[in-house]
C-alpha cells in the first residue's frame, strides 16, 4: 500500500543524558544507529541509515563527500560547517570531521536539513522524529526522486460511468471513507431561512456509507472510520487509516455559509480541501469550522497554540500534499458532472481529520446545508447515490493513474 513504507525516525534524546543512537522503525522492525557524542553534538556515520533510507557517500577529494539520498545530491567538506544542495548552501550545527577514517555529519544534517531537500522527509519537532519513505516508495510511484507525481491527461466526461476495478500489482487497494462528525458532535445545522432540519452528521454519513459500497463494487477495499452515529476523535481518524493501510483518505463534510455574508442563505456549491496552510479567510473560516469537533473530545484544545504550524513546514516537500492536490482536482471535475452547485475549486487548509493520515488525503465538502435547496438535495437518497458515484469514479482515476505509473517504471526495473 502507499502509506505502509512511512518509516519513523525517533530519536532516543534523554534530558540531561549523552545522546548514544538513534532509532530507525518501520511497520515491522527497528534498526537501532550508533551516534557519537562530540562538544558541538552528536555525529553519526550517513552509511548508518542505509538499512531503511537509500542513501551512499562518496568521497570525492581530500575533504570534500558528496551525501546522495534518495537521489539528492548533498556535498559537504571535513572542517567546514555547511551544506550545500545544487546552489542552495545550509548551515550546520558543527563541521563533518572524521572519525578513523569515517566520515562523521551532526545529527542536525538529518533532522534539520533532510526535511528540507530529500523528499518525502517530515521532522516532527514534537516528537523529534523524521518520517520518510524509503527507497522502494520512491520506485513504486515509478517517478525519479524528488520529481512531483503527475496524474496522466484526463478527458472531460459528459455522464458518470462506472470505472473498472483497479488491477493492483500485489495487492487491493483499500480506501478509508471518513464520515465527519458523529455522536454528540451534530457538526453544522441546517437551513437557513427555515425547512426541514439536517444535520451534517447525519448527511456525512449517508454519503459515506454510499461512497464505501460503490468503491467495493469496483473491487476496492474500504474501511469506514465511523458506521455509527459515534464520534471519533479527528486524530483518531487518520490513525484508523494508517492502521489499515488505507491508499487513499476521503473525509466526506457539508458545508455552512458564514452568517455575516450578504447573502448566506443564498451560498452554494461544492469544494475540497488537502492539507496545507490555508491562503483565503474563508479557507480559514472552513478549517475552524471543521476543527471545532475537536472541542467534544476528552482533553482536546483548539485555537491558536494548536501544533499545526510545524507539521506544514515539514511537510512542505511531502509527496502525498502533490498526490493529495492531484485526487482533489479529480473529484472536483467528477463532482461538477453530477452537482447542481458551481465548482469553489480546490483549496487548501489545516484539517486537523487529516494531519494523522500518512497517504494521499483530502476532505470533500459536498454542498452548503445552510442552502434550503442545497440541503433538499444533500438528504435526497438518489442525489447522495450520485455525488457517491462521483467521488467513486475520481478515487478509481486516481488510483488507476496511479497504477499506470507503477506499470511505467523503466525497463528493467521492477515493481517492489
Amino acid at each position: 500500500m502507499i502509506g505502509s513504507l512511512l518509516l519513523g525516525v525517533a530519536f532516543q534524546l534523554a534530558t540531561g543524558a549523552p545522546t548514544t543512537s538513534l532509532v530507525m522503525r518501520d511497520a515491522t522492525h527497528s534498526v537501532r544507529v550508533p551516534l557519537v557524542a562530540s562538544a558541538d553534538g552528536p555525529m553519526l556515520r550517513p552509511e548508518s541509515l542505509a538499512p531503511m533510507l537509500q542513501i551512499s557517500v562518496r568521497h570525492d577529494s581530500a575533504s570534500s563527500y558528496t551525501l546522495e539520498v534518495l537521489g539528492v545530491r548533498i556535498q559537504v567538506d571535513v572542517g567546514a560547517a555547511v551544506a550545500r544542495i545544487g546552489a542552495d548552501v545550509r548551515q550546520l550545527a558543527s563541521a563533518p570531521t572524521l572519525v578513523a577514517g569515517h566520515l562523521m555529519v551532526p545529527l542536525q544534517l538529518v533532522s534539520d536539513v533532510f526535511p528540507g531537500v530529500v523528499p518525502n522527509a517530515r521532522w516532527d519537532a514534537d516528537a523529534k522524529q523524521l518520517v520518510v519513505f524509503n527507497a522502494a516508495a520512491t520506485r513504486s510511484t515509478g517517478l525519479q526522486a524528488g520529481e512531483p507525481a503527475k496524474v496522466p491527461a484526463r478527458g472531460a466526461s459528459s455522464r458518470v460511468a462506472n470505472l473498472p476495478p483497479v488491477q493492483a500489482k500485489h495487492n487491493r487497494r483499500t480506501v478509508i471513507v471518513d464520515a465527519g462528525h458523529g455522536g454528540v458532535d451534530n457538526g453544522m445545522i441546517g437551513p437557513l431561512g427555515g425547512g426541514p432540519r439536517i444535520y451534517e452528521k447525519n448527511v456525512t454519513l449517508a454519503i459515506a456509507m454510499k461512497l464505501g459500497e460503490q468503491l467495493k463494487a469496483r473491487g476496492v477495499d474500504v474501511v469506514y472510520t465511523r458506521t455509527t452515529d459515534t464520534l471519533i476523535a479527528l486524530d483518531d481518524r487518520g490513525r484508523i487509516a494508517n492502521r489499515n493501510s488505507g491508499d487513499l483518505f476521503i473525509s466526506i463534510h457539508v458545508n455552512a455559509a458564514n452568517p455575516n455574508w450578504k447573502d448566506p442563505g443564498g451560498s452554494r456549491g461544492f469544494e475540497t480541501y488537502f492539507l496545507s496552510e490555508a491562503k483565503t479567510e474563508d479557507a480559514r473560516r472552513v478549517e475552524h469550522m471543521e476543527n471545532e469537533s475537536a472541542q467534544y473530545e476528552d482533553g482536546s484544545k483548539t485555537g491558536n497554540d494548536d501544533p499545526l504550524s510545524f507539521i506544514f513546514n515539514d511537510m512542505a516537500q511531502n509527496q502525498h500534499l502533490r498526490e493529495s492536490s492531484d485526487l482533489a482536482e479529480i473529484i472536483q471535475k467528477q463532482l461538477r458532472v453530477v452537482h447542481p452547485g458551481p465548482s469553489r475549486g480546490v483549496k487548501q487548509a489545516g484539517f486537523r481529520v487529516l494531519v494523522t493520515a500518512y497517504m494521499p488525503a483530502v476532505l470533500v465538502e459536498v454542498g452548503f446545508g445552510t442552502n434550503p435547496r442545497e440541503a433538499a438535495y444533500l438528504t435526497d437518497s438518489e442525489k447522495q447515490d450520485a455525488l457517491a458515484g462521483a467521488i467513486a469514479n475520481a478515487a478509481m482515476e486516481y488510483l488507476q493513474g496511479y497504477e499506470r505509473r507503477v506499470a511505467g517504471i523503466g525497463t528493467g526495473a521492477s515493481a517492489p
